[in-house]
């Protein structure tokens, strides 16, 4: 017959120790080598499988060189296809996208309109005028 053992925290209460002989042998995480991932540098090839596969290289410190032209820059660009044609001048459409960077080319034009933007694609800029409109750069 199995008898059910009582917890060691149980057992040990008012022994200094609890079993671990010197005061000295089980204090804090020094004893286990730091706590998490501590002690992963240099020495510690046989952590670094784990360690690359959860977390990848950027733990050991980011490798390589960034392209500076294009670090930060976030270009605001429309597609011919999001453009909201609704007010109209004569016989063309007006659309004033100056604040935006760039028009490209995504999508169909069915009416004749005039846009203003700091720069055009070239598919943008044949669908344009294929449809019978313009596009005038402007800075």
């Amino acid at each position: 017959m199995s008898v059910n053992k009582r917890k060691k925290n149980t057992r040990m209460r008012a022994k200094t120790t609890h079993g671990y002989g010197s005061m000295k042998k089980n204090r804090g995480a020094g004893n286990r080598g730091g706590r998490g991932l501590a002690g992963t540098g240099k020495r510690a090839d046989q952590k670094k499988p784990t360690i690359l596969k959860n977390y990848g290289l950027a733990y050991f410190g980011k490798k390589g060189f960034k392209n500076q032209r294009r670090v930060g820059i976030k270009r605001k660009i429309l597609n011919l296809d999001q453009l909201d044609l609704t007010k109209k001048e004569g016989e063309f459409y007006v659309f004033d996208a100056s604040t935006y960077d760039k028009i490209l080319g995504k999508g169909t034009l069915k009416n004749k309109i005039k846009i203003k933007c700091k720069s055009f694609s070239k598919l943008a800029i044949d669908k344009i005028e294929k449809a019978g409109g313009e596009a005038i750069i402007c800075s």
